[in-house]
Parts: structure tokens; sequence; C-alpha cells
């Protein structure tokens, strides 16, 4: 009889687990980032002039304690907030791997130089 009763509470307890783990990954679907993500929100692109294309992008990021949002790749990414403190931007290798980092010379941004020559330069707002 007890064995039953012990049964009965491991089945109620495991159901319970399970409703609840459910309800934390509806939960986390619905608007919420996981630990150390991006996601881009806003993407404007303004091809108006000549040879020259300006894009302004927007990202969330749900960084770990000692992050900050930064860029990995090409891609929106949380970084060492050491390497945003410091302005040493090519520590976060934004670039693309066949690509070349260089800092700007006042550190606001850095550029990314592909192997045909095409410069690509991102500033900090």
């Amino acid at each position: 009889m007890q064995l039953i009763r012990l049964a009965w509470a491991l089945t109620g307890a495991a159901i319970c687990c399970f409703v609840i783990l459910l309800i934390h990954s509806h939960v986390l679907k619905e608007g919420q980032l996981a630990a150390g993500t991006c996601e881009i929100v806003t993407l404007d692109r303004d091809s108006s002039q000549p040879r020259r294309t300006i894009a302004r992008q927007t990202a969330r990021c749900a960084c770990k304690k000692g992050q900050i949002a930064g860029t990995t790749r090409a891609s929106p990414a949380c970084v060492d907030a050491r390497i945003v403190r410091s302005r040493q931007w090519c520590d976060m290798m934004p670039c693309l791997e066949d690509e070349g980092c260089d800092l700007l010379v006042n550190q606001s941004g850095w550029t990314c130089t592909q192997p045909g020559g095409r410069v690509k330069t991102t500033t900090v707002s």
C-alpha cells in the first residue's frame, strides 16, 4: 500500500516538473532571450549615395555578467565588457574570417578590409 502511494507521489512530482518546464520554455519563447544571446531588432540600409551604403542595425542582447553587447564575425554578440571599456574593438573579432580589422584613429570604431580592397567602416554611437 505504501509502495503504491509512493509511486503516485513520484508520478505527481514528475508531472509537476514537466508542467513547470513547459511553462518556462513557453515564457522563454515569448520575447525573452537566452542568456548570452542576441537578436537583430531593426536593420535599415541607405544606398542613396553612389558607391556607398550606410547600414544601421539595432540588436537586443541578454548578456551574462561581465559581458556587453558587441559584434563578433559581423553579427551581434555578447563580448567581454573590458573590450568595450578599453575601446580595443578588434579584440572582439568584429570582422569576417577573411577580413582584416583596424581601429579608427580616434578609436570611435573599426574598419574591416576585404581581400579585394573593399572597406567596411563601423562607428559606435
